[in-house]
């Protein structure tokens, strides 16, 4: 991948990343900023997402309070965030938690929060920004996903369940915006420590990264170029954190 990093490649472009206020989320909005963009971290906590913003090189960034899983008080979020900063081109669906459990010990809570945060968020999200990007025909969306989703993981049925569906939910939005120029490409990474892992799931990182030398704060520095959405990169799932990154499109 390359580095956004002094290129101001993205000036001009007014990107949302959700769950930014920390982590991955936090890391990627660096970059963008980096890259020139002006972000909108949004984040279900609010002293968060404005430290966060405030934090963030360049100016023009600010920090908001919203929640992915209620539909109507994020797309007022995102109309607020138009209001102040511009059209959205960018959107970062990140926000994820996690509930790990064994299946005969995981509760309908349990599954359901998963289920809501990290697919129903990423949903809401897209759809309130997905006709002002139509109607501009421009557009980019990058869903953060995981290899779990994929492989899966004993314990984590519901966050596998909920990456899995991200990722098919990445090759719908692209077959329906393509048309009117709004790409859609998914980034499935191997196993970062952040805040929201559970403690069962340290043991496992080196199962998970067996040779790759990322940390956190790096693997949030993918430096995945929105203007690339525009040509060939559509539909797309990014493995991250292997060997070799590696792509599975349509």
């Amino acid at each position: 991948m390359t580095q956004f990093s002094g290129t101001n490649e993205l000036e001009g472009q007014v990107a949302v990343v959700t769950g930014g206020g920390r982590g991955i989320g936090l890391a990627i909005a660096e970059a963008l900023a980096e890259g020139g963009a002006r972000v909108a971290v949004v984040d279900v906590d609010e002293k968060e997402s404005q430290e966060a913003a405030n934090g963030l090189p360049g100016d023009g960034h600010r920090g908001y309070k919203g929640d992915v899983t209620e539909g109507a008080d994020l797309k007022a979020v995102l109309q607020r965030v138009e209001a102040e900063l511009g059209p959205i081109t960018v959107l970062v669906n990140n926000a994820g938690i996690t509930r790990d459990n064994l299946i005969l010990r995981m509760s309908e809570d349990e599954w359901d929060q998963v289920l809501s945060v990290n697919l129903k968020g990423a949903f809401n999200a897209t759809k309130a920004v997905a006709r002002g990007m139509m109607k501009r025909r421009t557009g980019a969306i990058i869903n953060i996903a995981s290899v779990i989703g994929l492989m899966g993981n004993a314990g984590q049925a519901n966050y596998a369940a909920s990456k899995a569906g991200l990722m098919g939910f990445t090759k719908s939005v692209a077959r329906e915006f393509a048309s009117r120029g709004v790409r859609c490409n998914s980034i499935a990474s191997g196993f970062i420590q952040t805040a929201s892992d559970s403690p069962g799931n340290s043991g496992r990182a080196s199962r998970y990264c067996q040779g790759c030398s990322i940390s956190r704060r790096a693997w949030g520095r993918i430096h995945y170029r929105p203007g690339d959405c525009s040509g060939r990169w559509d539909g797309h799932v990014i493995f991250h954190g292997a060997r070799n990154d590696r792509t599975m499109n349509q």
